[in-house]
């Protein structure tokens, strides 16, 4: 229950995924859920291994990953803006790099504080020591919220990747697409900043 309503709580990931799937296609939106899983299959291994105590005794990290999450939002903001074929396909490359889609989905869900807190200082918390070891229960958890936030994610790039937001390539239309991308982008790091500003 609590997994389902942190997954359906709006949040960074869900923004993105959808601004992706919306200006790219489902295809691209697929590829970015791939690197967001990776990420919170990193996430889930580093609370496995004890990461969480270290986080706990060093609140810095927190503010550097924020930091460092709306940071690199704004550079994917640019990046959009300007049209980088990194971004978006163009009349001379007409497939897009679906494996870039991926890593920046990996970037950015790694980058998302949100992501960090959950794993590291909330999952540790639902477990039961009395149960017995707590690295099983925390891995039977983590799985069910992978399970969970990838239909999601599935769910949020199915239903943005059918907006009519992919306009053909070149023009003013082409331009106004591109500053509405970034628009959102941006929307997204100044969402992160203030949700999780302390």
């Amino acid at each position: 229950m609590a997994v389902g309503l942190v997954e359906l709580t709006p949040g960074p990931n869900m923004a993105y995924l959808g601004l992706v799937a919306a200006r790219h296609g489902r295809v691209a939106g697929l590829a970015t859920v791939v690197g967001v899983t990776l990420g919170l299959a990193l996430y889930l291994f580093a609370t496995v291994v004890g990461l969480a105590e270290i986080a706990a005794r060093a609140p810095w990290l927190f503010d550097a990953l924020r930091v460092a999450g709306v940071g690199y939002l704004l550079w994917l903001a640019l990046d959009a803006w300007r049209g980088s074929p990194s971004a978006a396909p163009t009349l001379t490359d007409e497939r897009p790099h679906y494996g870039r889609f991926a890593v920046r989905g990996f970037l950015a869900n790694v980058l998302n504080p949100k992501a960090a807190v959950f794993y590291l200082a909330l999952l540790p918390g639902f477990t039961t020591p009395d149960a017995g070891g707590t690295t099983p229960q925390i891995l039977v958890l983590g799985a069910i919220h992978l399970a969970v936030s990838l239909v999601v994610h599935l769910g949020i790039v199915a239903l943005a990747g059918s907006a009519v937001l992919s306009p053909p390539k070149g023009g003013v239309y082409e331009r106004s697409m591109r500053f509405v991308f970034a628009g959102g982008l941006i929307g997204v790091a100044a969402w992160l900043a203030w949700s999780t500003r302390g």
